[in-house]
């Protein structure tokens, strides 16, 4: 029987964990740019619009995520009585403003 080269010849040494690990690095950056660009802007916005809707008094004008125009009329802990129209009142889930406007319906700055 002939025994052919590549089955006479020994096994290559296992490469070390540094080799593993620079297979993962790719992987790692592509994380922490989506994190940079994607989750963290996000997280964010919504802390911000967390403050925005936490900081609504009585006599804002907003604009909710539907689109109606109104005033706040009334304040409580989960929801705001808005007026949209004289005499004409509706309650929304404070989470559902979209923001908070001047009188001419230009978006507020926020603090911060």
């Amino acid at each position: 029987m002939l025994i052919t080269p590549a089955f006479a010849q020994a096994a290559a040494p296992a490469a070390g964990g540094g080799a593993a690990f620079a297979q993962f690095i790719p992987l790692i950056l592509v994380f922490a740019i989506m994190y940079f660009l994607i989750m963290r802007p996000q997280q964010k916005k919504m802390s911000q619009h967390r403050a925005m809707v936490a900081a609504l008094k009585k006599g804002d004008n907003v604009i909710t995520q539907g689109g109606i125009f109104g005033k706040v009329v009334a304040v409580r802990d989960e929801d705001v009585d808005v007026e949209i129209a004289q005499g004409v009142r509706i309650r929304v889930v404070r989470s559902t403003i979209a923001q908070v406007v001047d009188r001419t319906g230009a978006p507020v700055a926020a603090n911060g």
